[in-house]
């Protein structure tokens, strides 16, 4: 009984989020997995660093793609159904990558392929499931919500590549795949039981697709603090951090020692993002937008910090503290656009949001290399840092930013 009181309200309360957090908790997990075991599987089909490259691209370009798109869908439709027809397609994309892999057949283009149609199903599954979560939990435990959904994937940093290095090891590539293909089957199973609340509609006649995407633009821009924080994402993930992913391991190989510095800089950032999570379950501000834009703030200083010039130990501390700043303002801006987007608009609104985080990424990661090339990699690092800085505050500075509230209870 002890233990039960200890566990977050929305766990104890909200039978229907015990079930998606049951069942996404180890799909995360295996998200990670396919992250590490993806590129080995194109080096065990004979493919080099560009194909690999390629294969990661052919995954990535569809989402970037099709997220808008999926948001208007994920507005008119079932998002429960949308979400298992997601996992089905993904999970059998697992399947026919690891077979491929395990027979000994697999090919660089086979798995380019398949990672083109994953990222296709993936890119519904997103707007889908930020859309579901307000029809599962009720309003005041949607930041809790968000919190422990950024705890499992803050875990699954630590956990996803131990348990794909390990099933590389012991049965491949393929077998990891594989491995993943049995949580999108766990996913189902728990999605298949949950019940969500009717979601509000626009209106009995659906718009025309075009006007649905019409719409979904409106809303966003009827949003001066959507807009906002649109703009400060886009310089976070085509500046900075392609700046980290990309200049990071450069900088630990050439003056820091190696994968091991990166290692444990890599652990800091996890150890921190960890804490800011459980940071998240309890503490609750009243103007989360406003907190979120500070945050945002010292999640930027993620690059200055790598090129600091500093000993690794501290270089890995003080990226703990920016794991803080990146996993709590996230969640306060996804509780944000939950609290405050209808929900006959809220699949569209933040299919804007997977847009720029995940379409913009991979620009940011092909201009770096060049760039750092002609200025320099700390000069480089510490200029991206600060335009990211800059982004930060100039959203800090707009009025409906700073002074977004809380939603005021429903009567009853």
């Amino acid at each position: 009984m002890i233990a039960a009181r200890r566990l977050p309200a929305v766990l104890r309360e909200e039978a229907q989020f015990r079930l998606y957090f049951a069942g996404q908790s180890l799909s995360l997990i295996g998200d990670r997995i396919t992250f590490v075991a993806l590129p080995f599987a194109v080096l065990e089909a004979g493919g080099s660093a560009t194909a690999v490259g390629l294969v990661i691209g052919a995954q990535t370009l569809p989402f970037a793609l099709l997220s808008l798109a999926a948001g208007v869908w994920a507005d008119r439709l079932d998002r429960r159904r949308i979400m298992i027809a997601s996992d089905a397609v993904r999970l059998v994309c697992q399947v026919a990558a690891g077979s491929l892999l395990l027979s000994g057949v697999a090919e660089p283009w086979h798995l380019a392929a398949i990672a083109a149609v994953y990222g296709a199903a993936d890119a519904f599954f997103s707007p889908a499931m930020t859309g579901l979560l307000p029809q599962i939990v009720q309003p005041h435990h949607l930041q809790q919500a968000n919190a422990l959904r950024s705890l499992t994937m803050s875990t699954g940093l630590i956990l996803g590549p131990a348990a794909a290095g390990g099933l590389v090891l012991a049965v491949g590539a393929g077998g990891a795949l594989l491995a993943d293909a049995l949580t999108f089957a766990v996913s189902i199973a728990f999605l298949t039981r949950l019940r969500p609340g009717t979601a509000e509609r626009a209106g009995e006649d659906e718009p025309a697709f075009l006007d649905g995407l019409l719409q979904g633009w409106r809303e966003v821009r009827a949003r001066p603090w959507v807009v906002s924080f649109l703009g400060a994402l886009s310089a976070y993930h085509l500046i900075v951090l392609p700046s980290v992913f990309v200049l990071g391991p450069v900088l630990a190989d050439r003056e820091l020692g190696g994968a091991g510095a990166w290692a444990l800089i890599t652990a800091g950032f996890g150890a921190g993002a960890v804490t800011g999570d459980v940071l998240m379950l309890r503490w609750r501000p009243s103007r989360p937008l406003r907190a979120s834009a500070a945050l945002m703030i010292v999640a930027s200083c993620q690059a200055a910090i790598i090129g600091s010039g500093l000993p690794v130990g501290a270089i890995a501390a003080l990226e703990g503290l920016t794991g803080i700043g990146v996993t709590a303002f996230f969640t306060l801006w996804e509780t944000s656009l939950q609290e405050h987007v209808p929900a006959h608009a809220i699949s569209r609104v933040s299919s804007y949001d997977w847009t720029v985080s995940v379409g913009l990424m991979p620009v940011g990661t092909v201009l770096v290399g060049p760039l750092s090339d002609v200025a320099g990699l700390r000069a480089t690092m510490i200029g991206m840092t600060v335009v990211g800085i800059a982004a930060a505050l100039a959203c800090l500075a707009v009025p409906s930013v700073r002074g977004l509230g809380r939603p005021s209870p429903a009567p009853g």
